[in-house]
């Protein structure tokens, strides 16, 4: 099969006939697009290096960057149409499969039912020729996911569409079942103002303006003027770098809901298109930075199943980057329903005890655990209050932990397990009758609800508000 054809394989009607073992290629331009991008990786570390005071006796800096440049280009080129002649991809009436590899050939697979999302971006570098990659989130941890890179944008989406079409149970030439443009409803769109201003208010910004001033105190106590441009450079430029990325990231940041889920957009350079499935979300935390409080902001983040964890994981689970408080509140109503926003009914949820101040000197007074009907949630945090919350059915397992300097001072804590990601809705440093207490209250409620899941499974009504995550209404 030649360039970007059909994807879908031609398999016999058979079924002992193996898989075939002949698959499309992606674009042609895609072996340019990786080179390109090794390339630019090779350059950059090079420059890093040069730069740090690494030299080449007798070699003029531009003489280095353009022999590194050319070289870089040339070996990456060559790697990358190595790279894309020997890849292919084949969606058949089971599986999607991705066969790579020169001397040593790997082949990843996936069977429709474990796919459990699919989204398309557009790096910047595929993005000028016209190109996007398919990425297939699958059931699993850090290593769920499988690419597909790159076709043309118009071809990238019919290939998502095939796929969330198999992973539904539809045949190929079924009525497309996923949201089409025409198909969903805008909830907010993040204006690049708030973005920035967003930004400039964080605490990343804040934690950096109190390192330069630590360095700049230093210096004219000891009289040291270089560590004074020694400490305040790296300082700032660490501060624009995480600024710059977060503006970068959320741009644009767009979120709507389709019949299947949530769908982000976002990107500025780079685009990213990303659906959140409702059944995936196994919590959601509303986090307030001390700057936007004031403002009425706030930052909803959201447990994924199988979003694994890193650098990317935690872009994919950031559900809005800045939000209204109604907005959040309205929107964790809906996934999470009975999750406690904002100011909280003081006689409800268990608080950590007094004697816990060693621990958290200002930081106590702010922690608590509220176990609702339907769901737990937990707040900690004065610089960033954070509110997590998670329905009972989605807790794995609970443990009451008491360290050395715990027992000493009465206090347990009790932590309910969730998937990795930004959603903790462990209680720190309650009295200890109180701990068990509220360990053994958890304990009873998650049993009770995954028998209410499973019950309403067996008799076929599961339905989104059984979980607790459903449509926005």
């Amino acid at each position: 099969m030649a360039g970007s054809e059909p994807v879908e394989a031609a398999t016999s009607g058979d079924p002992g006939t193996a898989l075939p073992t002949v698959g499309s290629r992606t674009h042609p331009l895609t072996g340019a697009v990786q080179g390109g991008l090794w390339a630019g990786a090779a350059v950059i570390a090079i420059g890093t290096s040069y730069l740090q005071g690494d030299r080449w006796d007798g070699v003029p800096w531009w003489a280095a960057l353009l022999g590194v440049l050319g070289g870089g280009l040339l070996l990456g080129q060559a790697a990358g149409f190595v790279s894309w002649w020997f890849t292919r991809y084949v969606v058949d009436d089971d599986e999607v499969r991705i066969d790579s590899g020169v001397l040593n050939r790997r082949s990843r697979r996936a069977a429709f039912e474990r796919i459990q999302a699919v989204d398309v971006a557009e790096p910047l570098l595929a993005r000028v020729v016209g190109l996007a990659e398919v990425r297939i989130e699958l059931a699993g941890g850090d290593e769920s996911r499988l690419v597909v890179r790159f076709l043309p944008l118009d071809q990238a989406h019919d290939v998502r569409r095939l796929l969330l079409r198999r992973a539904h149970g539809g045949a190929a030439d079924d009525a497309d079942p996923v949201e089409a443009l025409d198909d969903r409803d805008l909830i907010t769109r993040v204006t690049p103002e708030r973005t920035m201003l967003g930004a400039l208010l964080s605490l990343d910004l804040l934690t950096a303006l109190a390192a330069v001033a630590a360095v700049v105190l230093a210096a004219i106590g000891f009289g040291a003027p270089l560590v004074l441009l020694g400490g305040v450079l790296p300082a700032l430029s660490w501060a624009v770098q995480l600024i710059s990325r977060r503006v970068v990231a959320e741009w644009g940041f767009t979120l709507w809901r389709t019949p299947h889920g949530l769908r982000i957009e976002r990107g500025l350079l780079s685009l990213t298109s990303q659906t959140i499935p409702f059944a995936r979300v196994q919590g959601i935390a509303v986090v307030e930075p001390i700057l936007w409080r004031s403002l009425g902001w706030c930052r909803l983040e959201v447990d994924v199943a199988g979003s694994g964890t890193g650098d990317e994981a935690a872009r994919e689970t950031t559900l809005l980057p800045i939000a209204d408080r109604a907005l959040a509140a309205a929107l964790v109503d809906e996934l999470v329903p009975e999750t406690v926003v904002g100011e909280v009914d003081r006689t409800g949820p268990v608080r950590a005890s007094r004697r816990s101040w060693p621990f958290a000197p200002i930081g106590w007074r702010y922690r608590w655990i509220d176990l609702g009907l339907r769901r737990a949630t937990s707040s900690t945090g004065w610089l960033a209050r954070r509110t997590s919350s998670a329905p009972h059915a989605k807790v794995q397992s609970i443990a009451l932990r008491q360290g050395p300097l715990q027992r000493r001072l009465g206090v347990a804590t009790v932590e309910l397990h969730t998937p990795d990601g930004p959603v903790d809705v462990d209680a720190h440093h309650l009295a200890g009758p109180v701990a068990r207490d509220v360990a053994l209250r958890a304990v009873g409620a998650a049993r009770s609800a995954r028998a209410d899941v499973g019950s309403a499974a067996a008799r076929g009504v599961l339905g989104r508000g059984v979980d607790g995550t459903h449509d926005l209404a």
